[in-house]
């Protein structure tokens, strides 16, 4: 009993939470990106030294792939929830794509964008571990899509179907990160949003009111 304590006095704090240390360390990955982070950078976020770092989650990598994942699964849990709420389908992606972009740019430093979007892609180039997650997003966002879609095909613009619509909205998300990153504001982001409804449901048209009758 005595060793298993002080084992525990030399590794990680009786108050560790790895999912909060996750997020401190994957706040470091998005505003320097993968190269730039450092072991000392991520020891100082999250309180942590070295050994109690790689006691929890093992090298720079495998920190990195825990945040992504965790990443990956709160924006599909985010999305699928979003798209689950009740009510026609162009008010329903008009608010998630507004509020997408609201979550984009928010960040400490900045505009951060999506974590995955915004870190992944240029890690994915020779980090097959990082490709394949970033793959598997963007395809589960298609999938949330396209079975919304199919709930409510009647509301797509004519001629589209949801399996051509679904990497559409994808793409809307992406590049409202992207964009995002890259600085653009709310007005410039909601413009993007409100032409991906036109283009996914069809132009609005305004309800012709009967004019009154001559006395």
């Amino acid at each position: 009993m005595v060793q298993k304590e002080e084992r525990r006095a030399r590794g990680r704090p009786r108050s560790f939470d790895p999912g909060e240390a996750l997020d401190r360390a994957r706040a470091v990955f998005w505003n320097q990106g993968y190269a730039a982070t450092s072991l000392d950078d991520l020891a100082r976020a999250t309180g942590l030294n070295r050994p109690s770092l790689y006691a929890a989650f093992g090298d720079k990598h495998a920190l990195y792939l825990a945040a992504l994942g965790r990443a990956r699964d709160e924006a599909l849990a985010a999305l699928a929830g979003g798209l689950e709420r009740p009510g026609p389908l162009r008010p329903l992606l008009s608010g998630l794509f507004e509020r997408a972009g609201a979550i984009y740019r928010a960040g400490d430093l900045g505009q951060r964008g999506c974590f995955i979007i915004g870190t992944a892609v240029t890690q994915a180039l020779d980090d097959p571990e990082a490709r394949a997650l970033t793959a598997g997003f963007v395809g589960e966002t298609d999938r949330l899509f396209r079975e919304r879609f199919a709930r409510s095909a009647g509301e797509l613009a004519a001629g589209l179907t949801p399996e051509a619509a679904a990497p559409l909205a994808s793409a809307t998300l992406h590049t409202l990160a992207i964009r995002a990153r890259a600085g653009a504001g709310e007005a410039e982001m909601t413009a993007v949003g409100q032409a991906a409804v036109a283009a996914l449901c069809g132009e609005a048209t305004a309800k012709v009111v009967p004019s009154t009758p001559p006395l």
